[in-house]
């Protein structure tokens, strides 16, 4: 290991679980709340009785309770990829669209992972963490890719991150996303419905095929504008997977502006001369019941500047000669 880049030791941890916390097991509790350690580390020093629960040892599925105090030991936190990470080496600024006591949403520039790893060095959730020491709880509700900007909901309390959870199983979240995809778009409301299977290649690239082996997905595509061989939509996503409205773009022949692992390389091509430099793919708004009070909330993110100013070259370059849909 270089020079430098040694692993950091925490101190003795003593945590009171509060009444958000409780109800879930010791060793999910450990794996959220020591980002960077091994989970055969965790389930180490389970077994091993230095993790405590009221001064005596616990089982891995020990169910916290309220008031439980807990004790974690020291424990070595790696540094990331031995220096080779990539991005800046202190975590980024980031513009928060709203915030209260249960969640806050971050408006995500295209980029940044929400994830640190992988040669990543500040993922979205550590950004927070690092800027926000005293925050006990900052959990990710939901994910984007890296490359995609726009709205993306953290969950500030365990009985939020629930509650959400539960939404987004059951299709409750409404997710909006405007993109500029290829081609002039022939329907008006198209709904996509093409199962998605996750593999990777050889080189350790993750994609995404339609395949009926894979899982149920369902996208909706709305036209907004039509260009000379473009068009600006709203994406509306029905299911939550991986890549889901880039795969189902591309698999009806319109894939997304700027997508370099699905996309068309022509399109893209003619695209970076107008100044397109990202996939161009938002996540504009997201509409969810509040977890404390089930009131409605909806949350927008506006169009980020580069992509604005893309539609404008498309309006002077590429006329349409038919603006409205």
């Amino acid at each position: 290991m270089r020079a430098g880049k040694q692993p950091n030791t925490s101190a003795v941890q003593y945590r009171e679980i509060e009444a958000d916390e409780a109800g879930q097991r010791v060793d999910n509790f450990l794996i959220s709340k020591l980002k960077g350690v091994p989970k055969s580390h965790i389930y180490r020093i389970l077994r091993k009785g230095e993790v405590r629960i009221n001064r005596g040892r616990c089982p891995p599925d020990y169910r916290l309770k309220a008031g439980d105090v807990i004790r974690i030991p020291p424990v070595r936190l790696s540094a990331p990829d031995d220096g080779r990470a990539l991005g800046p080496s202190r975590p980024p600024a980031l513009s928060i669209l709203f915030e209260d006591d249960d969640l806050l949403a971050v408006d995500k520039p295209a980029g940044l992972a929400v994830h640190g790893g992988s040669g990543v060095a500040w993922g979205l959730i550590e950004s927070l963490r690092v800027r926000r020491p005293r925050a006990r709880f900052l959990e990710l509700v939901h994910r984007l890719d890296r490359d995609t900007s726009g709205c993306l909901l953290v969950a500030k309390r365990r009985s939020a991150l629930l509650a959400l959870h539960e939404q987004l199983r059951d299709a409750e979240i409404d997710k909006r996303y405007t993109a500029l995809v290829r081609g002039r778009w022939t329907d008006h409301v198209r709904r996509v419905e093409a199962p998605l299977l996750k593999f990777r290649l050889r080189s350790g690239e993750r994609k995404v095929e339609v395949s009926q082996a894979g899982r149920d997905a369902a996208t909706q595509f709305a036209p907004k504008r039509l260009y000379a061989n473009a068009t600006h939509v709203e994406i509306r996503l029905l299911t939550g997977r991986t890549h889901q409205a880039r795969v189902h773009a591309a698999h009806i022949n319109h894939p997304i502006a700027g997508d370099s692992k699905y996309g068309d390389r022509e399109f893209n091509r003619s695209l970076r001369r107008l100044g397109l430099n990202r996939l161009f793919l938002h996540a504009q708004s997201l509409a969810f019941r509040h977890p404390r009070d089930g009131g409605k909330r909806v949350i927008e993110s506006t169009l980020p500047r580069e992509l604005a100013m893309l539609l404008e070259s498309l309006d002077s370059i590429l006329p349409s000669d038919d603006s409205g849909v």
